[in-house]
């Protein structure tokens, strides 16, 4: 194990693996042993088998999509989180996983300054959960959203079924929100509609509230908007503060998806980015992205969750119990039934770094994504294709798209470094996101000098 553990913190090593599809299969028998084997064997295979085809998302060099956490003390909590081995989907199945993920989604809250109506120690409604990702909790607000909204219309409009409501219904969200959105749509059984973004790709108030407009007009039930705070591709933020007005005019849910962003939110100097989001219903954002916690933990609020309990509420004998209402039933506020003692990671984290060290490391990430701005306008080869926000740099060479094309394949075929591109409208360009806990000022300069490298390369071809 520990052999292993070296090799993934072996940062001289390929960020991507040479390996080609079904490489392991003549590595391992055609069935399991009858016998068992031995663990000397089992952890030997691990080198032999598993790390050759490792992408290696904790090394500095790695830059694709966004950071995916990981520390000691999350380490150290999963392990204990699979021993104690639990299923907490009530109170009762285990009194502390429940009690403590209710304390650590309000000390998160807390540590974000999100409004109090979010917080259960607020003595209102509202209150957290971990979901599995930002995916499933963008699901969960529509169809609490949709619960809503049904409930809503049937009382203004009795004579209507639930099949005609339903048809009716319309969610909105950017041109540039996350595919996860668009899918939560069709999981949902409902329209989404994509409204187009400004030119920093930004979705504005004036945009969904024209969309709006044009629904009502036609007939349909708009109902749910998700504003995204630091956009996939560009790490864009969705105007929230025009958002909110529009949503709550129209008795619209908003439901906040800052997945990989909201983390930057325990730095007050970076709060101002979620402006109107004592407008929102719901708010999501992944401590598994850029907090130290190991994935799965999605940290999700809501300021009334009894509409998705309603909405999930199947309640047969076999799960009942004695204290029912008195604590949260988390089954209730999850897609899946089962549930892992999560919190534990927040837990661990959050005492073991302490608030001032998490900043710092968010504020790291940030500083190394402007060095690495710097030295991309120092080479006129090259441009910055919109403005830098948290730890991404969205560049391109100047020149065609089939261009910077060829450029992506030749740094991610060198396998020193590894980027994954975008595109907005006609524009082709690259990603580059600082995503592992051990990257220092060197690293920048390393995976600045291999892009500069293959666009010599591609140049001079």
């Amino acid at each position: 194990m520990l052999k292993a553990f070296c090799f993934i913190l072996n940062f001289k090593t390929r960020v991507l693996p040479t390996v080609t599809p079904g490489y392991l299969r003549p590595l391992i028998p055609d069935s399991a042993p009858e016998k068992p084997d031995n663990w000397t064997d089992v952890m030997s295979d691990i080198e032999r088998v598993i790390m050759p085809g490792v992408t290696h998302w904790h090394s500095p060099k790695f830059h694709a999509y966004f950071p995916t956490a990981n520390s000691y003390p999350a380490i150290v909590a999963d392990m204990l989180s699979g021993a104690i081995a639990c299923i907490g989907f009530t109170w009762i199945a285990s009194p502390a996983c429940t009690e403590l993920e209710v304390v650590m989604l309000d000390w998160l809250g807390k540590m974000l300054d999100l409004p109090s109506e979010f917080l259960a120690s607020s003595g209102g409604k509202g209150g957290g959960v971990i979901q599995g990702t930002a995916s499933e909790a963008t699901l969960v607000a529509l169809l609490g959203a949709k619960a809503k909204t049904m409930q809503r219309i049937k009382m203004e409009q009795p004579e209507l079924s639930d099949d005609v409501i339903v048809s009716k219904l319309v969610a909105y969200c950017s041109e540039q929100a996350h595919s996860s959105v668009e899918r939560a749509g069709l999981l949902g059984g409902v329209h989404m509609r994509k409204v187009k973004a400004d030119s920093s790709h930004k979705l504005r108030g004036e945009a969904l509230e024209d969309a709006i407009k044009k629904d009502l007009a036609a007939g349909l039930i708009p109902f749910y908007v998700v504003a995204t705070l630091g956009t996939t591709s560009t790490c864009a933020f969705d105007r929230l503060d025009e958002i909110g007005p529009v949503g709550n005019r129209y008795k619209v849910w908003v439901h906040v998806d800052a997945a990989y962003a909201g983390s930057a939110f325990i730095c007050p100097e970076y709060r101002y980015l979620m402006k109107g989001i004592e407008l929102a219903e719901s708010f999501n954002f992944n401590p598994h992205k850029w907090m130290l916690v190991n994935f799965d933990c999605s940290a999700m609020w809501l300021k009334d969750p009894n509409w998705v309990v309603d909405a999930f509420n199947v309640d047969p004998l076999y799960l009942k119990h004695d204290q029912q209402g008195s604590a949260p039933d988390y089954r209730h506020w999850q897609i899946p039934l089962g549930r892992r003692f999560r919190a534990l990671k927040l837990w661990f984290v959050l005492r073991l770094y302490g608030v001032e060290n998490l900043q710092t490391h968010i504020q790291r990430h940030i500083g190394f994504a402007k060095d690495f701005e710097k030295l991309c306008m120092a080479d006129s080869r090259f441009e910055i294709f919109t403005e830098v926000q948290m730890g991404l740099v969205c560049f391109r060479l100047k020149g065609t798209n089939e261009v910077n094309e060829s450029l992506l394949k030749k740094i991610n075929g060198r396998g020193n470094i590894h980027l994954v591109p975008s595109k907005i409208g006609d524009t082709f360009f690259l990603r580059m996101a600082v995503c592992s806990r051990f990257t220092k000022s060197e690293d920048m300069q390393y995976s600045w000098e291999e892009v500069s490298k293959s666009a010599d390369e591609v140049l001079s071809a």
